[in-house]
């Protein structure tokens, strides 16, 4: 399968260790002189660049956690004046605050590249049409496998999400050798074409460049078979640049390569934050080594995973992480978002007629997430109701029910960006903690 930088994919791993070397000397005294947060968590720890010599060195570093993104919002990290970026990102926080990260045209020069990469590594070639179904906007998703596809060489059709019919028009009319988008939304095209009476064979598309949000090989399988394609993971977070971190090769699919010229990974204990080995499973750390407006310094990313060394078939030497088993909080991710149970209780706390007692049910409606949120109602509204049981109907009946669902939804979807489907509950109806960790999702979907 062809590469896209051969030299770099398959550099020779003492060599790729020098450069990674050279670079965390240089980021680390870059952020030290430029970025009063990091130059105050090294002088705490007791760390002077001049510390830092290899990355043998790189755990004598502090962490880099979300909360500090937040604590600096919206540019309090940035390395760079202001007047030097050239993009702004944002996903979705915890706290209603966006997660921001921006960019420097350099910076930017780097996520085409390395999204060129990982399209070359799904399959992807010059002159092949490219369908993009990313979402477009603050979201990093649309733009940055956008560019990457223009870098490689692609035709691409910057379609976005959503709107199934004339995707599947365009899919038709256009004849695209690769689709982009979240695994779900994969199935659900597949779906629509199975509806159509439309046989895979008769479908153009050759790959699929699948990520944004869990998936498994149950679900390749469906989007392969109803597709006819072959389907691999891409990886990437918007704290280190987006889509483009890391790529599943087409010749194995075990594993995505982490580019590790620009993004150096490990795996810690997500108690003691200790490094771990190849093959164990624990959150997954990056440092970015060639960002200029923002870079992050042994960012905990949430996730939990392994990282490989073992060779590769497919020739490129780079580090493969696993796929992601699960998060070391709460967070969910929903149609290619963030949702995290506390986004919901801050909404429900300024909500007339409702108590912080909530639960979210998570669901698969064909291929897609589903998400019901569960809200007892004021004590003093179930007596106005004089309900013993708030029943589908009694919701519909009760013009003052209708009217605080309907507005809870809106709120959520105005704030989060979800369309979540609400459900009133009677006083006391929603579980409680007894002591331990309370269950606020209640996850059902068989991924």
């Amino acid at each position: 399968m062809p590469m896209f930088q051969p030299e770099i994919e398959t550099l020779p791993r003492d060599r790729l260790r020098a450069l990674q070397d050279e670079r965390l000397r240089a980021i680390v005294a870059y952020v030290y002189d430029r970025v009063p947060f990091y130059r105050e968590s090294f002088d705490e720890a007791g760390i002077r660049p001049a510390n830092i010599r290899s990355v043998d060195d790189l755990t004598r570093l502090p962490f880099t956690r979300k909360e500090h993104l937040r604590d600096h919002y919206p540019f309090g990290l940035l390395a760079v004046p202001r007047e030097r970026l050239a993009r702004v990102h944002a996903s979705s926080g915890t706290t209603g605050k966006p997660t921001v990260v921006s960019y420097t045209k350099h910076d930017l020069d780097v996520f085409a590249e390395v999204n060129a990469r990982s399209l070359a590594a799904a399959g992807g070639e010059p002159g092949m049409v490219l369908h993009n179904a990313y979402g477009y906007g603050l979201f990093t998703g649309g733009l940055g496998l956008h560019f990457g596809g223009e870098r490689l060489g692609m035709v691409v059709v910057p379609v976005s999400g959503g709107v199934t019919e004339r995707q599947v028009t365009l899919i038709r009319d256009f004849q695209p050798d690769m689709i982009a988008s979240t695994p779900s939304y994969a199935q659900t095209l597949a779906g629509e074409f199975e509806k159509r009476g439309i046989d895979p064979e008769e479908i153009s598309l050759r790959f699929a460049i699948l990520g944004a949000e869990p998936w498994t090989d149950t679900i390749r399988e469906h989007v392969e078979r109803g597709l006819g394609l072959t389907a691999v993971n891409i990886y990437g977070l918007s704290e280190v640049i987006g889509p483009g971190v890391s790529q599943e090769c087409t010749e194995e699919r075990a594993g995505s390569h982490i580019w590790e010229d620009h993004f150096l990974a490990e795996v810690v204990d997500p108690e003691t934050g200790e490094p771990l080995p190849d093959g164990t499973v624990g959150e997954l750390v990056f440092t970015t080594l060639t960002k200029e407006a923002m870079p992050v310094i042994r960012y905990r990313t949430g996730d939990l995973t392994y990282l490989t060394h073992e060779p590769c078939s497919c020739g490129r030497t780079h580090v493969r992480m696993g796929p992601i088993r699960g998060r070391t909080d709460d967070m969910l991710v929903i149609r290619g978002l963030n949702l995290y149970p506390t986004q919901i209780e801050e909404i429900l706390q300024g909500i007339p007629d409702v108590v912080p007692h909530y639960q979210l049910v998570v669901t698969r409606d064909g291929a897609l997430d589903e998400v019901e949120v569960k809200v007892e109602v004021t004590e003093a509204l179930f007596r106005e109701v004089g309900q013993d049981v708030l029943s589908s109907e009694v919701l519909e009946a009760d013009q003052r029910l209708r009217t605080l669902r309907e507005s809870i939804q809106r709120k959520i979807r105005n704030t989060i960006g979800l369309r979540l489907n609400v459900t009133l509950m009677a006083p006391g109806t929603v579980p409680r903690s007894e002591g331990g960790k309370l269950r606020r999702v209640l996850d059902l979907r068989q991924l």
